[in-house]
Order: C-alpha cells, then structure tokens, then sequence
C-alpha cells in the first residue's frame, strides 16, 4: 500500500463497518496525540475519511498543522474504496 488510510469516525462507527487496512483515529484522538501516527512518515500519502467529509476536512487540517503534507479528505467509506481500494 502505497498510502495511508484514517477512518476519523468514533469507535463505534468503525466498528460497524469500514475501509479495510483503515486506522480508526478521531479527531480528538488526533488533537491530543496518538501513538498510532508513530513510524508515518510527514511526506506519506494519508487519506481520511469519515461519513459526510466534515470531521475527515477537520482532520485533514489537524494533520496539516501536525506537519504531514500530503493529506486527502476521501469524503467517505464509498468514496475510498471506489477511488483507492482495488
């Protein structure tokens, strides 16, 4: 796999179903610091995705000011797997 893939939705949403390879980080997790980010490169190709594109945008932007530079909001779970998943 050539990028990274953030499902930034609750736990509990993950669980229900998501994108396979996914790493289930919320936004908040994301605010305070995870460890699950450790070993990602700043330059590595991230897309996040939630359910409607609003919590993967804020994300997105998080991440940004994290300095990862190459981050894509993917919107959603069906947008992911249609535009990335083979």
């Amino acid at each position: 796999m050539d990028y990274v893939i953030i499902d930034v939705r609750e736990p509990s949403e993950f669980m229900s179903g998501h994108v396979e390879g996914a790493i289930n980080i919320p936004p908040d997790e994301l605010m305070n610091g995870t460890e699950k980010l450790d070993g990602i490169a700043k330059d590595t190709p991230i897309i996040v995705y939630c359910i409607s594109g609003s919590r993967s945008n804020v994300s997105k932007n998080i991440l940004e000011n994290m300095g990862y530079t190459n981050v894509t909001n993917g919107i959603n779970k069906q947008w992911v797997e249609a535009k990335y998943q083979k």
